[in-house]
């Protein structure tokens, strides 16, 4: 099973960003994806998540800038971020179930 998320990258505050993370694993429909990230100094924290009827959750932190979303037929989900700040840099990663991906580098500078 593998998870490859990619999308990071440098980026000034106020601009937005789309990560991307692609899934090897059958009946990815089916399955609950999930986003989080590790600031530096922190420990890595749940974002958000979305279920396999669309329905989705995110932490107090991620509402109203972050929005999570998936392509069944293109085995991916993505995080689109709004309105970047500095404290928005990280490691974000993808997970479903047990796996997780490698996770990409955000750096927003301000």
């Amino acid at each position: 099973v593998q998870l490859q998320a990619s999308g990071g990258g440098l980026v000034q505050a106020g601009e937005s960003l789309t990560l991307s993370c692609k899934v090897s694993l059958s009946l990815f429909s089916t399955r609950t994806l999930g986003w989080y990230r590790q600031r530096q100094g922190l420990e890595r924290e749940w974002l958000a998540e979305i279920h396999n009827d669309q329905t989705t959750n995110y932490a107090f932190s991620a509402k109203g800038r972050f929005t999570i979303s998936r392509d069944n037929d293109k085995n991916e989900f993505y995080l689109r971020v709004n309105s970047l700040r500095p404290d928005d840099s990280g490691v974000y990663y993808c997970k479903t179930s047990t796996y997780w991906g490698h996770g990409t580098l955000v750096t927003v500078s301000s």
